[in-house]
């Protein structure tokens, strides 16, 4: 994937760095996999705002993706790779040889035409979702599932990819994007290959009104604030506000805030990289 760079003709073109858009091979959606979907603006069902910073934006459709990849054995082509506003990644829609048709996170590499696998003795290849009981050490995987059929929760995001190291027992362990290491049940399902769009991140928007359209407002700091609005607000003169904390009084920069009765604690082998 390539990113497009603008001369600087006026100051929002100036720093302006976009995805080429490349990859994508259609700019339709398929009307059977749309829902419409709706913005709060920040506001509950009482009409009072609870998150700010919210509101505006252009309005989408939400493409309903197939994280479950539960139709074993049945062999689906790509048809499109495709833009989602919802996601960072692209999306590629499947067809199925029964005629069903399906959206999944596209892996990159992945090409229109290509035929993709799911299930039992599924060769490890770039699209096909297999057990992590069955795929080799050393291999790049995303969408992975932290509960057998539940669908992939994990590693979604553009460019990203885990690493499945060793197995040990009933579990497979695998080294996360932060660095940590934890433990999955082989009998877990994720997909072979690294998340498309990988320069999602070398993107730069060039000005403000390209995060309105995303719907995003302006965010305030804190310690502009007045000492009845923020922790951190109020003071004579550019203070700094004191120590570093949320607007609800939880500190910040280092504080820790997981459980140490989480379930799921007894499953990490190693912690995330600080």
């Amino acid at each position: 994937m390539a990113l497009k760079k603008f001369k600087p003709t006026t100051s929002s073109q100036r720093f302006k760095v976009i995805s080429g858009f490349d990859d994508i091979t259609c700019s339709t959606p398929e009307k059977s996999l749309l829902l419409p979907k709706s913005k709060s603006g920040g506001r509950n069902n009482e009409g009072k705002m609870t998150m700010r910073y919210m509101g505006g934006g252009h309005k989408q459709m939400y493409r309903v993706i197939d994280f479950k990849r539960d139709k074993d054995g049945v062999p689906a082509r790509v048809q499109t790779i495709e833009y989602d506003p919802n996601r960072t990644a692209r999306i590629a829609l499947l067809v199925y040889a029964d005629g069903e048709k399906r959206y999944i996170i596209a892996p990159q590499g992945l090409k229109v035409g290509q035929e993709i696998l799911t299930g039992k003795g599924v060769v490890p290849e770039i699209g096909n979702t297999l057990f992590l009981s069955e795929i080799p050490f050393g291999t790049l995987i995303h969408n992975i599932e932290l509960k057998p059929e539940q669908g992939g929760k994990i590693v979604r995001s553009a460019g990203t990819s885990a690493q499945l190291m060793s197995r040990d027992s009933k579990y497979a362990v695998i080294k996360m994007p932060s660095g940590e290491t934890r433990m999955v049940l082989q009998t877990c399902k994720a997909t072979i290959g690294i998340v498309s769009n990988g320069d999602h991140s070398l993107e730069v928007s060039g000005k403000a009104g390209r995060t309105r359209w995303l719907g995003r407002r302006p965010r305030v700091r804190g310690v502009v604030m007045n000492p009845v609005d923020h922790p951190m607000g109020g003071g004579e003169g550019r203070s700094s506000g004191g120590h570093p904390r949320s607007r609800k009084g939880m500190p910040a920069k280092g504080y820790k805030t997981r459980s140490l009765k989480k379930d799921s604690n007894r499953l990490i082998i190693e912690r995330r990289k600080k």
